[in-house]
């Protein structure tokens, strides 16, 4: 509840307030100082009648006829919101000619306090949907009792088992529409009914759905992934307590990082298996793995190699995607073999070798 007008909201009031009578409007406060007016010679001066409504909380016409400081004629309206005192509105000119208005201020005026309230309650419910999802995605509980209390008033049923949801926005979409694009995840999920949704500068969206609804969820975040195939990826973590989220949220980015393999830009950490290993294994590991292992090719032996293991090791079908004799291939993975010290077509040796494509792809 709004308990102090801002200079800002004070002007938009007077402002159309006029725009509608046609006469200069001064929004006095409790003091007797005029805020703001479509006078702006006039604010900060004190105006004696303005102070006397608010101090008895009634209606207070002046002729002219008085002299009152910093006072003309005019109609001087005290506003309440919520039984309080909110202002006193002066509209300047004859009483006569001005008395009409005094409801109608007094309806604009309530009307642009409300709306400003309801402003700041999304806003800061959106606060409190952003703090739930840092916590649960952070294993965060320090303050347990506020967050339970956040749940209830976003009405979070934290009894059902949950899953998060990355949408990674391409970095490469222009951010200046990014309330474009938001809306439409916001129209998305709420037909899902996930409730809770955050952003995180510069480019992550991120979900809390309910397990329960899983079948109607996937098929609408893959057409979501359909429509927007060059600008979103989606990876779908996995099925947890409301208090292990934060091991949902880490296999989503699991999922994600699956993706550049299986050139899509949409998964889920429940179809994965491969991928689940080597997307846990730590920056540095990689790296010495890599320069072990594909350190000494080319980037068109490593091409080679991921369209090799891409068609099952067959080398009839290699062969026709790149457009190769058959003995230039195997010469070429021959090369290899003696660059790398890995043989592609023995198992053993595959595998290494195919471990390292998937996290060539993946170092981030």
């Amino acid at each position: 509840m709004i308990t102090k007008i801002s200079k800002k909201l004070a002007q938009q009031i007077v402002d159309t307030v006029k725009d509608v009578s046609g006469y200069h409007i001064n929004f006095i406060d409790g003091s007797g100082i005029i805020f703001a007016s479509t006078n702006h010679q006039r604010i900060g001066d004190f105006h004696e009648i303005g102070y006397r409504a608010a101090m008895t909380g009634e209606v207070i016409e002046t002729t002219g006829e008085q002299q009152f400081q910093g006072s003309q004629k005019g109609v001087n309206i005290p506003i309440f919101h919520n039984a309080l005192f909110v202002a006193v509105i002066g509209i300047t000119g004859e009483p006569d000619e001005v008395r009409k208005y005094a409801n109608l201020a007094i309806r604009i005026t309530q009307l642009l306090i409300r709306e400003q309230e309801m402003d700041a309650a999304i806003f800061t419910q959106k606060e409190k949907v952003n703090y739930i999802v840092r916590s649960l995605i952070t294993g965060d509980f320090s303050n347990r009792a506020y967050l339970n209390q956040c749940l209830n008033e976003v009405k979070v049923d934290a009894t059902e088992n949950m899953r998060t949801v990355i949408l990674l926005l391409n970095n490469r979409y222009n951010v200046v529409n990014i309330s474009l694009i938001e809306q439409k995840l916001f129209r998305t999920l709420e037909s899902i009914q996930a409730p809770l949704f955050s952003y995180t500068y510069p480019n992550e969206f991120i979900a809390v759905v309910y397990e329960k609804n899983l079948p109607q969820t996937v098929p609408i975040l893959k057409q979501l992934a359909a429509d927007y195939e060059h600008i979103l990826s989606i990876g779908v973590g996995s099925n947890q307590e409301i208090n292990q989220l934060k091991l949902s949220y880490d296999n989503s980015y699991i999922a994600l990082k699956s993706l550049q393999v299986a050139k899509s830009n949409y998964a889920e950490f429940d179809l994965l298996d491969i991928e689940i290993i080597l997307g846990s294994i730590d920056i540095k590991s990689r790296e010495e793995y890599l320069k072990k292992t594909l350190s000494a090719l080319s980037d068109e032996d490593i091409s080679l190699l991921r369209t090799y293991y891409e068609q099952g090791m067959s080398l009839a079908k290699t062969c026709e995607i790149l457009f190769l004799h058959k003995n230039t291939l195997q010469y070429k993975l021959d090369r290899i073999y003696r660059l790398s010290g890995y043989n592609p077509r023995e198992f053993r040796h595959g595998v290494i070798l195919y471990v390292a494509l998937w996290l060539n792809v993946n170092l981030l």
